[in-house]
């Protein structure tokens, strides 16, 4: 393997601009890195070794993320990424704003707030469902970086037509981001649950690609899949009268395909859920001003 000869000692806070007061960490996300030393031209960049992370990450899980990992992925000596990156908390800082790059913001009717947060969340959380090591990341090592910025700045386009104030419109987006958090979190650790039960329960190892397990399996072994049979066999009405009350006299859920509303699917209704409740919060800040 290569070796570049850099020390651990990391890259400069100082990147020649006057920022030397600005965490290094912060300064590498956006790009202003360490002034360019004479002498040969370095043989990788930041993004490479980000990006060979994320390949890391996507692979084999975010625990299987290390400087001498990536750094055998790249052929060069884990020393060598000290270059680019000061540490492995700093090199995932880097890996969740490049991460965010990947999440895509689909189309939404033009002038719909609702609609645009809604396809806001929806595509956040679907980002993290194709990156579950995205969850892991330590919440300290989740920095504001460019990627992620572009992100508040759509929501605070798609909130334009609305005559709130800033810090009104970040009480929103921050809902969402943590609804965004919350629901990616339920979905991954579930769908892991399921995956790791079933491949216990047929032997299989642990390597085994969640793509290659039983569907119905998967449906079985998820945690919340034994809600009516708790239910049925260890609750009762005396003990638990207010929940069996109203599981007795709730309609039951109607036939046919899922509603365009998402009503039957558990992410649309909590999401519908907490958009109502922005609406109720526009409305009273905006009959506030009249």
């Amino acid at each position: 393997m290569t070796d570049e000869g850099t020390t651990a000692a990391g890259p400069s806070t100082d990147d020649g601009t006057g920022d030397a007061h600005v965490p290094s960490t912060l300064q590498r996300l956006w790009g202003r890195g360490a002034p360019r030393r004479r002498g040969p031209k370095p043989a990788l960049s930041v993004d490479q070794v980000v990006r060979a992370a994320i390949d890391v990450a996507d692979t084999e899980g975010l625990e299987a993320v290390s400087m001498a990992r990536v750094a055998e992925s790249l052929g060069y000596s884990s020393m060598a990424l000290y270059r680019y990156v000061a540490s492995k908390d700093e090199l995932l800082a880097l890996m969740a704003d490049a991460a965010a790059a990947d999440f895509a913001l689909p189309p939404y009717p033009e002038g719909d707030w609702r609609a645009g947060l809604e396809a806001w969340t929806r595509a956040q959380v679907d980002g993290i469902l194709a990156r579950p090591w995205f969850i892991d990341l330590p919440l300290p090592t989740v920095r504001l970086g460019p990627n992620r910025a572009r992100w508040i700045d759509a929501a605070f386009e798609i909130l334009g037509e609305l005559d709130l104030t800033a810090d009104e419109k970040l009480q929103i987006i921050g809902l969402l981001a943590q609804h965004v958090l919350g629901e990616g979190r339920v979905q991954v650790e579930t769908r892991r649950a399921a995956a790791d039960a079933v491949r216990r329960e047929q032997g299989l190892p642990e390597s085994t690609p969640e793509s290659e397990l039983d569907p119905g399996a998967l449906d079985r072994a998820n945690p919340f899949y034994d809600f009516e049979t708790v239910l049925q066999h260890f609750a009762s009405p005396e003990t638990y009268p207010h929940l069996f009350a109203a599981l007795a006299t709730s309609p039951p859920p109607p036939d046919g395909p899922r509603h365009e509303d998402g009503w039957q699917d558990d992410f649309g209704v909590s999401l519908q859920i907490v958009l109502d409740g922005v609406a109720t919060f526009v409305e009273q800040r905006l009959a506030s001003r009249r």
